[in-house]
């Protein structure tokens, strides 16, 4: 079997070596590694939570768990699941890996904060484990930790708290890396608009993690403060305001969904053009629309609040929003759709799941209008309603998006490639799962089945083991996914360097990348991308060594 080259076995430019360096690394290929075993790690364990809290759901009454700790594991599942799993995933692992490689470049601007980066996410993630076996146990206040329980609950929630606060910190210094390195660092033939679409959707991510990221800081922090020192800041009873709260965590939240979904987007918008062997369709009109969804994304917070007595002008005002900002979105999918009108398509497990996010997260945008109308949502809100738009739009988008990830960049990442067959099958089962797990979610919300409730009454018996019937194949499915994924490191297929015929510059360096990304001056193409030598290639039988 012929040797597989690694920049895992290369020496840092210190010279540091074996598990030096990969702890003290400054690599930004390494670093995206050391995300994704970690990412991985925490999305694991998030997701066997959930599964366990929908066995807890499938019958009325004690089923595995009790009230309490169904309570602190609502919690926990999360937690782990938005600041440990959905926000840091794909910019983190393969932002850090693709961005300098995609702009022409051998690093980020700033390497060490960028391992910085790393450690405070890793030192949030401890602390959250932390907080489990400390007096008071995980809290159970739920992920948004509204006041004044969590100002009253003797859950130990300044910890776990605190470790939020640790891991945006991580995130802010992640943003910051990826706008000074897309400015400073490209290639000096690359313009504006030659930058990749995933680099693209990253850049706009990092504006908001940048600028909305301190506001949840500061109010975590207040909420530590108000525990600590009786300040009064939010809870009513000793003069705070609740929804002051509410208005502060929302301000950062509601932006933190694009922090989640636009580099999915990104990920898409690299997927469908590179399977339909054409430039990507109205490429302008997505970088504006991945601008424009960060702007206007950061404005539209409030409609999360429309029960919680604003007046009515707000309720306007940020209904108003909420549908204007489902433009931008739109365009994107009528672009990726237009992409592979009358296309070369060729069907692999990357493209797979590109589409099941495209059908997932459409849903997901419509049941989101019910929620953004205020007239609907005071009949659906704080329903298993908004637990169903809510997957649909953060698993099925951001998830999704992020196996189509992981399988895309897999055998660039680490030069193998994984078992087509198990792949489909994975994705088979995890989609079908994910519909019969989420769907009987919106019927129970119509029905007026509330959220975060650990029991239930009788009329809602049926749907919830129907979708507990779903999680466990949905479940399967995902496990099955990530056991293919381990597997191709013991059958070692070696990839070539551009399997999938991609044209953008990750696929003109070898599987994985060396330590200096380019072993020749990257050659930077004007758009559109031209896919005529990849398909000429293809024709002659030659796929996979094209360099283009």
């Amino acid at each position: 079997m012929p040797a597989i080259h690694s920049f895992f076995d290369t020496p840092s430019p210190a010279g540091l070596t074996g598990v030096k360096a990969w702890l003290l690394t400054h690599d930004h290929k390494r670093l995206g590694i050391m995300y994704l075993w970690a990412v991985l790690f925490w999305f694991t364990v998030a997701l066997t939570v959930g599964f366990l809290l929908r066995i807890e759901l499938m019958t009325i009454g004690k089923t595995i768990m009790s009230a309490e700790i169904y309570n602190s594991a609502f919690t926990l599942h999360g937690v782990i699941m938005i600041f440990l799993f959905v926000i840091p995933a794909i910019p983190a692992i393969f932002g850090n890996f693709f961005l300098p490689i995609q702009l022409g470049t051998n690093d980020v601007f700033f390497p060490r904060l960028n391992l910085l980066s790393w450690y405070l996410y890793m030192f949030g993630g401890l602390l959250a484990i932390i907080s489990l076996f400390t007096a008071g146990g995980f809290p159970d206040t739920g992920w948004t930790f509204y006041v004044p329980f969590s100002v009253g609950t003797n859950n130990n929630v300044p910890l776990t708290v605190f470790a939020a606060f640790i891991l945006g910190m991580s995130s802010m210094l992640t943003g910051l890396n990826f706008i000074t390195t897309v400015h400073r660092m490209r290639h000096k033939a690359m313009g504006w608009m030659q930058i990749p679409l995933f680099t693209w959707s990253l850049y706009a991510t990092a504006w908001v993690q940048l600028l909305a990221t301190p506001v949840i800081s500061i109010t975590l922090l207040l909420v530590i403060f108000e525990r600590a020192f009786n300040i009064g800041l939010f809870d009513p009873d000793k003069g705070g305001d609740p929804l002051l709260y509410q208005h502060l965590f929302w301000m950062y939240s509601h932006p933190a969904v694009y922090v989640m979904i636009l580099p999915g987007m990104g990920v898409i918008s690299e997927i469908i053009p590179t399977f339909s062997r054409k430039a990507i369709f109205g490429y302008k009109a997505i970088v504006i629309s991945s601008l424009g969804i960060a702007v206007a994304g950061s404005l539209v917070w409030a409609h999360h609040m429309y029960t919680s007595g604003m007046s009515d002008t707000a309720v306007f005002v940020f209904s108003l929003l909420t549908f204007l900002v489902a433009i931008p979105t739109a365009v994107k999918v009528f672009s990726w759709v237009s992409t592979m009108y009358k296309a070369s398509i060729e069907m692999t497990p990357p493209l797979l799941y590109a589409l099941v996010f495209i059908y997932l997260f459409s849903v997901g945008g419509l049941t989101g209008l019910v929620l953004g109308a205020a007239g609907t949502d005071i009949h659906v809100h704080d329903t298993h309603f908004v637990v169903s738009h809510f997957h649909f739009t953060m698993f099925g988008g951001t998830g999704f998006a992020f196996f189509a990830a992981l399988h895309f960049w897999w055998p660039k990442m680490f030069g193998i490639m994984y078992n087509f067959k198990r792949a489909y099958i994975a994705a088979t089962l995890a989609t079908v799962g994910f519909m019969f797990h989420y769907v009987p979610m919106f019927i129970l919300g119509m029905q007026g089945m509330p959220r975060r409730y650990y029991d239930y009454l009788p009329q809602f018996a049926q749907g919830n083991a129907l979708a507990a019937a779903g999680g466990l194949l949905l479940f399967v499915g995902i496990m099955l996914m990530l056991i293919n994924l381990v597997l191709s490191f013991r059958k070692r297929e070696i990839s070539s360097i551009n399997p999938w015929g991609g044209v953008t510059l990750e696929w003109t360096v070898p599987s994985p990348p060396p330590l200096h990304n380019f072993v020749a001056e990257p050659n930077v193409k004007e758009y559109p991308y031209d896919f005529s030598e990849i398909l000429t290639a293809e024709n002659a039988g030659k796929k996979g060594q094209v360099t283009p």
